[in-house]
């Protein structure tokens, strides 16, 4: 079977014609899923300190941090810019899966491989948060980005080159997988420096990879390389850096072949234990979204119209 064969998403793909042929993992078919690099075919150019594009034909956007002369760490600009980007990401009927990574050449790199390191501490305020001239006050508008990530029901991928340290570090962590290059690195720098974070940056943490390891990387400020990232849990897999791009698109292409519902209920559902009782509303707003479909639901819409009383009783599926 061609690795773009059309009907590479069907269950049937890789099955062996052989009735008696042993177990195998290849059953999934994800090996038939092509590698070749996403192409972007839409650019939004109205962002300073990001890039944001979507290719049409993999359902995908792709949300960059475009700072390289600092590691690509973030000021107030450029996370409100990832956030109106993931929004609109989020918005868009022709996305189904959100890359975040960082703008690199891999030809000519001119700086140090980076993800994102974090806040930018030149604009760290005195007054509490980060302050870069574009907001009243300073703020820590990352918290915010944090939850956003948590309440997008379309899956979020982190594609990590180079360093993911400090709330870079905890922005990979808040999207639902993290892809690495061979030649990244990941750890926190808070205590280093005066900081912390004791929201998802410790809780999501310490269930990723457990509570000695959370506070070995909390306490001591260590990094790791992507191979003892992938071995903690820390991270779901780990690419040489000239495959990460094409490995990234058959990750794509194959959460894209999925039931979209039944991938955003599924996030809702892994997330709605830790996020109390906001997970769990997400959680319930998706089974509204999917009892608004049925006849049960539209009778009750149809009677208050109409002005007569509901006949719920009268529909086979709603009898409990």
């Amino acid at each position: 079977m061609r690795a773009n064969d059309p009907d590479v998403a069907s269950m049937a793909a890789a099955r062996s014609k052989s009735r008696n042929a042993p177990p195998s993992k290849n059953r999934d078919g994800f090996h038939l899923i092509s590698n070749n690099p996403i192409i972007y075919d839409i650019y939004d150019s109205q962002f300073e300190d990001i890039t944001y594009s979507i290719s049409t034909e993999d359902s995908c956007a792709r949300i960059a941090f475009n700072r390289p002369e600092v590691l690509h760490a973030f000021r107030p600009q450029t996370i409100n810019e990832i956030r109106k980007a993931l929004q609109l990401a989020s918005d868009d009927t022709r996305v189904a899966v959100i890359l975040l990574t960082s703008e690199t050449n891999q030809n000519t790199q001119k700086y140090t491989n980076s993800f994102c390191a974090g806040g930018d501490q030149s604009v760290r305020s005195n007054a509490g948060g980060y302050d870069d001239g574009t907001e009243a006050v300073p703020r820590l508008r990352v918290l915010d980005l944090q939850i956003q990530m948590r309440r997008c029901f379309k899956p979020i991928i982190a594609v990590v080159y180079g360093y993911a340290v400090g709330g870079g570090h905890i922005l990979h962590m808040c999207s639902d997988l993290t892809l690495a290059s061979t030649d990244a690195v990941f750890g926190q720098t808070g205590p280093r420096m005066g900081s912390f974070d004791a929201g998802y940056g410790s809780t999501h943490m310490t269930r990723l990879i457990g509570q000695k390891k959370a506070r070995e990387m909390w306490f001591l400020c260590r990094f790791y390389d992507a191979k003892e990232a992938l071995d903690m849990g820390l991270i779901n897999a780990v690419y040489e850096r000239n495959e990460l791009e094409g490995e990234t698109a058959r990750w794509v292409r194959r959460i894209v072949m999925n039931s979209p519902t039944a991938v955003a209920c599924t996030k809702a559902a892994l997330n709605a234990d830790e996020d109390g009782a906001a997970g769990i509303a997400l959680m319930g707003g998706h089974m509204t979204r999917l009892f608004y479909l049925s006849e049960e639901s539209q009778e009750g819409r149809d009677a208050f119209m109409d002005r007569r009383a509901p006949q719920f009783r009268k529909i086979p599926s709603s009898r409990l």
